[in-house]
């Protein structure tokens, strides 16, 4: 049955994905926020497809930590699933990815008609500015901006490897940081073609005030993220 649930939910994704795609072009001449409202919509597709075909459910906790204004939210990254989620999860997301997603048709197009910010791996100081650029004008506009503060996803149990970009952004940006504890990697495994049943928790931290010292925070968030998802995949295996 995970077989079967898995293919369909390939097929609906790409059909339904074509569909949204080419039918979504003319909101290119609309405003970015347009396209973000039509990003969701798609998202929700993808979710709805995920519990129907394949028996992914989802909750969240922490709603009251969800941020409405500026902020900068720091997420622990199993798998493709929450690339999808946290679309639906803020309101008006501006999401950290690599620079070579840009370049994919029509998910780059979108990607950088919505406002999302490329990182180039390479790290060249001019890479970093236009990074910073794009993530100062989206806090001006009172986005809440997405990071995976490791830069590549994880399996569950693997040790955290944390990378000092996101704390780059935190200092730069002088806004509250959102870490965000998920299970997503139970059910939705980072290489892998088959999607298991199973409930994913998302759960939104206390933020992080402003200001801390560069070790101070990278060493609260790693803790408060770590700590929160152990919990959250204990639960799983108590269950």
């Amino acid at each position: 049955m995970k077989l079967i649930g898995s293919v369909l939910f390939l097929i609906f994704y790409f059909v339904v994905s074509l569909v949204i795609y080419t039918a979504a072009i003319p909101l290119f001449l609309g405003p970015r926020i347009v396209v973000i409202r039509g990003a969701q919509f798609w998202a929700k597709a993808m979710l709805w497809a995920l519990r129907i075909f394949c028996g992914q459910t989802y909750e969240v906790r922490g709603c009251e930590h969800v941020p409405r204004g500026a902020a900068l939210v720091a997420s622990k990254h199993f798998s493709m699933w929450e690339t999808m989620a946290f679309m639906v999860l803020v309101n008006d997301p501006a999401i950290v990815l690599k620079r070579e997603l840009m370049w994919v048709p029509f998910y780059g197009w979108y990607g950088i008609k919505m406002g999302m910010i490329p990182v180039d791996r390479s790290a060249k100081a001019s890479a970093i500015r236009l990074m910073r650029r794009k993530a100062k004008a989206a806090i001006e506009a009172q986005r809440q901006i997405i990071i995976f503060p490791e830069g590549t996803r994880r399996m569950p149990g693997d040790p955290p490897a944390y990378k000092p970009g996101v704390a780059g952004l935190y200092s730069y940006l002088e806004v509250p940081c959102v870490p965000v504890a998920l299970t997503s990697g139970l059910v939705w495994r980072n290489s892998g073609f088959i999607k298991n049943p199973g409930h994913i928790v998302v759960e939104f931290l206390p933020p992080i005030a402003p200001g801390l010292k560069r070790d101070a925070f990278m060493a609260e968030l790693e803790n408060r993220i770590e700590t929160a998802t152990n919990g959250l995949l204990g639960e799983f295996h108590a269950n």
